[in-house]
């Protein structure tokens, strides 16, 4: 157990390098209007998923944008001995810190909260 717990702190650490990263896949217009508009959400895991269902046009984009985290994730989890899902979870950690208020995300019991002013819900987990 302190193993993985080490490893996810390393992750964490590195999770820096990821985040800009991922936000750069991120800038598509499509990707932006469905996250503002509550059709999409970070989850615990790392990747977005849908909270409504998705057009084919928008499944496209996010099967596209979680293609590329876990291009990142497996990179930077190689690196740095870790799995690609410890890696994964850190990072999700932080992508849902740093959602903005009225943007979905996943909490802990896998429902789909609307962040507020508050700090979203996180799971035991994060670091």
């Amino acid at each position: 157990m302190a193993r993985i717990g080490t490893r996810i702190v390393a992750a964490a650490a590195l999770a820096g390098l990821v985040l800009p990263a991922v936000a750069f896949a991120q800038r598509d217009p499509a990707y932006a209007a469905a996250r503002a508009g509550g059709q999409v959400g970070e989850k615990m895991d790392g990747y977005l998923g849908y909270v409504v269902p998705p057009s084919p046009a928008l499944r496209a984009v996010v099967e596209d944008i979680n293609i590329k985290r876990k291009a990142v994730y497996a990179d930077k989890a190689k690196a740095n001995s870790a799995t690609v899902e410890e890696y994964a979870l850190t990072s999700g950690c932080l992508l849902i810190a740093q959602t903005r208020p009225g943007e979905k995300y996943q909490a802990p019991d896998g429902s789909w909260q609307t962040r507020t002013a508050a700090p979203p819900l996180r799971d035991a987990r994060c670091p």
